[in-house]
Order: C-alpha cells, then structure tokens, then sequence
C-alpha cells in the first residue's frame, strides 16, 4: 500500500469518526414537538426552518470530505499496477499441493496398455425396501 493511499484512509477513518460524534451531539428536531403545542416560540410543528447552525454546516462539511475520500480511496485501488504475468486469482488448498500428492481426475485416468482386461464393475446396489402399511389403514387418513 502507498503512503498517498494509507494517508487517505487514515483521513477517511478520522472522518467517519468525526461525522459519527457531529451527529449525535447535534439536537435532534423531535425535541422541538413540545414548544410547537404553546411551550415555546416555535412557528412550525417539526421546529424552526432558520439557518443550519455550527454542528450541521461542520457535518455537511465533514460528509463532503468522507464522500470525496471514499472516491480517493476507489480511484487509488484501482489504479493500482498489476506486474505483467502475475496471476490474481486466489487459490485453494488443493491447487498448492505437489502434483504427485493429488490423486487422479475422473476423466484423468490413463488408457489401458493393449490386450489388457477391464475389470468388472460393482453392480449397482437397489432401493431398500418399504415396509408395507398396515391392514386396514387408509393411506391418505389423518390419523385421530
């Protein structure tokens, strides 16, 4: 990771945080309810439409910079420059394993050397068998 994209995200962080206090230390609208019904000097019911105080101009401001250093962070990880003949793609236990430690595919079986015999296959095995209902039971009958 590069310094420009650690600073960046150490920003974004610091700013997720800020906005997260910003938020709840501002006063909520609900709160103004009771000054609407004759306790206050309220001209509207959901609370005064003046002008934004400190603490919502500071969150606005604040949620510009997260909004433009999520966009930063976005342009910085994909920008980033892959060597050519790298692989990216992840993988799995198996593919890490030495090739004569992994059996064989089914469809990696080698042909048989000529004149050789098949060997037979295992029949296949039948369904078990159900035990019959007992007499004088209907099968669609709910029992009681």
């Amino acid at each position: 990771m590069g310094i420009l994209e650690t600073v960046v995200l150490v920003l974004h962080l610091a700013v997720a945080v800020a906005i997260c206090g910003f938020v709840l230390l501002q006063h909520g609208k609900g709160a103004d309810m009771g000054a609407a019904f004759g306790s206050g000097s309220s001209g509207s019911v959901f609370g005064s439409a003046g002008s934004a105080n400190f603490l919502s101009r500071t969150t606005a401001a604040l949620a510009t910079v997260f909004f433009v250093s999520s966009l930063g962070l976005t342009y910085l990880a994909s920008s980033r420059s892959v060597p050519v003949g790298a692989v990216m793609e992840q993988k799995g236990l198996m593919d890490k394993l030495p090739a004569d430690k992994i059996a064989p595919k089914a469809g990696d079986v080698p042909p048989l050397p000529a004149g050789s015999v098949v060997p037979p296959t295992e029949p296949a095995k039948a369904a078990p068998v159900l035990p019959a209902a007992p007499a004088g039971t209907k099968s669609g009958e709910v029992p009681k």
